[in-house]
Parts: C-alpha cells; structure tokens; sequence
C-alpha cells in the first residue's frame, strides 16, 4: 500500500484518466473528490458486493427469470 500525505485542495492522479482530490480534511474524517470515467464503477469498501451477496443475488435473478 502506498501512503501519501495531502492538504486540502491538493490531487493524486492515478493512471491518465483517475484523478483523487483532497476536498476537505475535518477532526474525523477526510472528504475525497474522485474524476474518473463515468463507465468505472467506484464504491465505497463497505458497500462492495461479497462473493456470497453476488451468489445470491444472482440465482434471485434466475428464479425470478424462470417464473
């Protein structure tokens, strides 16, 4: 893992195409501005689907395809 330290209103450019900004840092928390493509899923790590969600989801999808 790299780790970089940033102020507010400063970038990481990531590749040509994905670019981090430092929007806002507080006592608790840092604000993120993420520009990237429109067609590149970004989600937080949190709501990233588990091998075990994507099972399911996928055969309520069949079922509900099959009736």
């Amino acid at each position: 893992m790299l780790v970089l330290s940033r102020k507010s209103g400063e970038k990481i450019q990531i590749g040509e195409n994905i670019s981090l900004t430092i929007v806002r840092i507080g006592p608790n928390s840092v604000r993120i501005g993420i520009e990237a493509p429109r067609e590149m899923s970004i989600l937080r790590e949190e709501l990233q689907p588990t091998q075990a969600n994507a099972v399911i989801h996928q055969e309520m999808t069949l079922a509900s395809k099959a009736s």
